[in-house]
């Protein structure tokens, strides 16, 4: 959430980040700074007449103690209009406040200066290629027929179970999902992350923290009778930890990295494209996230980027990074690093992990702040990043090391696998 001293000090600069975004609501922005002067000035009256209320107590104690009860029954009935009107006051500063909220919650971030504009995925910008397609047969099979063929990931008896969108992974493909599993916080934790295991379900406050909530409702699963919501990604969890905190200067960077399954519903998600891993309702992934001092956060975030690159390395897969543009970032997001993993049986890109600074828009929310040498407080930034999900590591890792003997397990994997080849 944008800082409502920000908007209004700003308001130029808001509305040429909010145009680079497209967003189609910039009015907000001035219906944002009359409502926060509305709130100022009811939140200036009530304070004089609170102050006015208190002295007038006091007045009335000391009339009181005096003997002079004429005087203080007049003072009295003056202080009872004051108190009706200090109600009025509060009710109407409550209702600004309400109405302030509501209108803030609805801009997204800002972009950083170095996102472009954009609409669209194509408009992306690739900054980055690593290595060389996978040289495959012309018959090589896509994922969803090598599971099948190799019986190591069941669709249909997941969709039996829950629906689509929900494969059971058996032998040697469960093996595989934990190999990568702790493969990938092995690596995590080597790299000064510091392993957590959080919750599944999340209440609506860590949802509005992360900023799930309100822009994303109809992509998470709800529990109804308990008000919970299931994690779309351990960012959720992991982050809110350090909901309404207030750390020391020299506790950061916080760096902490956690293992959950994600479930989103993928709402209106069809076509050939989501086929198989591609795109999925329950899916395992490890998550990154730091909690840093504003001064160091770009840079951080291009450190989580390229260790999220050697993970995509080791693997020996051949990928791209994308800088993604202004219109097709995330809600929350003032730069976000895509990297992508080439299919070679698929012929095309699969999206692998977004790395992301949000700058001050989740801490805002999260009430979450850093007290400095000095003693002043200020807002922290929160950044995060797949490292990495799952389902689509695995229908490259299957596509892209088709052998004759069968699918080869990268070298770095056989030691978490205890096998080769899946044959």
């Amino acid at each position: 959430m944008l800082q409502v001293n920000y908007i209004r000090e700003n308001r130029e600069k808001v509305l040429a980040g909010l145009n680079l975004r497209n967003f189609k609501q910039p009015e907000l922005v001035d219906e944002i700074i009359k409502t926060d002067e509305e709130r100022r000035q009811f939140q200036t009256s009530l304070d004089n007449l609170s102050a006015v209320a208190n002295s007038s107590a006091k007045q009335i104690g000391e009339l009181m103690r005096n003997g002079k009860k004429d005087e203080a029954e007049v003072l009295k009935a003056e202080t009872t209009a004051n108190k009706e009107q200090i109600k009025t006051l509060s009710d109407e500063l409550a209702a600004a406040e309400s109405k302030l909220h509501n209108l803030l919650v609805q801009l997204p971030n800002l972009p950083y200066h170095l996102v472009k504009a954009g609409s669209t995925p194509e408009e992306n910008e690739v900054v980055y290629v690593h290595g060389a397609p996978a040289a495959i047969t012309e018959t090589a099979l896509p994922h969803w027929e090598l599971t099948s063929k190799y019986d190591i990931i069941d669709f249909e008896l997941g969709t039996k179970i829950a629906g689509a969108g929900f494969p059971v992974y058996k032998g040697k493909g469960a093996r595989l999902q934990r190999a990568l599993i702790n493969f990938f916080l092995d690596h995590s934790t080597a790299e000064g992350y510091r392993e957590m295991q959080v919750p599944h379900l999340v209440n609506e406050a860590s949802g509005f923290g992360t900023g799930q909530l309100p822009d994303k409702e109809g992509q998470m699963y709800h529990v109804g009778i308990d008000n919970l919501y299931l994690i779309p990604t351990a960012e959720v969890p992991v982050t809110n930890l350090y909901r309404d905190v207030i750390l020391k200067e020299e506790e950061l960077p916080v760096k902490n990295t956690g293992y959950t399954p994600c479930f989103r519903r993928e709402a209106g998600s069809y076509g050939a494209h989501v086929r198989g891993l591609n795109r999925l309702h329950q899916f395992d992934k490890v998550e990154i996230v730091q909690i840093v001092h504003p001064e160091a956060s770009y840079e951080v975030l291009e450190q989580m980027s390229a260790y999220v690159q050697t993970l995509l390395q080791k693997l020996g897969l051949h990928y791209r990074v994308l800088r993604l543009c202004a219109g097709d970032m995330g809600f929350t997001a003032a730069m976000t690093y895509d990297m992508e993993v080439w299919s070679a049986a698929q012929q095309r890109w699969l999206e692998v992990s977004s790395v992301s600074n949000f700058e001050t828009y989740q801490s805002n929310r999260l009430k979450l702040r850093f007290k400095g040498a000095t003693g002043k407080t200020q807002l922290a930034h929160t950044l995060n990043g797949s490292a990495l999900a799952l389902p689509r590591i695995v229908a490259a890792i299957l596509e892209n090391n088709q052998t004759a003997k069968g699918i080869k397990i990268p070298e770095v994997l056989v030691p978490y696998t205890g096998f080769e080849y899946i044959d």
